[in-house]
């Protein structure tokens, strides 16, 4: 099974600037951590933005729905920031309907310690072997479908819609 990975930016790829403490984008962290993470699975790693998820707009939403739409894959994960995680997620899901597709990111970058990323980046890869066609987040040890999630800010953690 191949599965098809989307790299979209968030504070998953983000680094430290060392010179004025800021987070910035040099290049994706995903193949350092699939490596890191003794990865077997059949992958394919496609970077399609290095963003911060409250920079992306229709267009980038567009970008990414047109690389799901022509992956010959059906099994697709999508790092993702996780600010507008649920309102891409959302708007894939009105979109596509035939294959696995499965967001993930991080509340602390891959490059902090005690980082979420590699948990989740795993969790992602199980979920999308597992799960049946649809659109879903998978944060925290959970998944969500893509219309039951929120992201809780003031916990930092995704929660089941009530």
């Amino acid at each position: 099974m191949n599965i098809k990975i989307l790299i979209t930016g968030g504070t998953i790829d983000k680094s430290y600037n060392m010179h004025n403490g800021e987070m910035h984008f040099v290049d994706s962290h995903i193949p350092s951590m699939l490596t890191e993470g003794r990865c077997k699975a059949d992958y394919e790693l496609e970077k399609i933005r290095l963003k911060d998820s409250l920079d992306l707009d229709d267009s980038d939403r567009m970008l990414i729905l047109s690389a799901c739409q022509q992956s010959a894959q059906d099994r697709i994960i999508i790092t993702h920031g996780t600010d507008s995680m649920v309102l891409t997620a959302q708007f894939l899901q009105q979109n596509i309907d035939t294959k696995t597709i499965v967001l993930t990111g991080a509340m602390i970058p891959y490059v902090f310690d005690k980082s979420d990323s590699l948990f989740n980046l795993g969790s992602a890869f199980a979920a999308v072997q597992s799960l049946p066609a649809g659109v879903y987040i998978t944060m925290n040890g959970r998944v969500f479908n893509a219309h039951e999630v929120v992201k809780n800010r003031e916990e930092g953690v995704f929660e089941f819609i009530v």
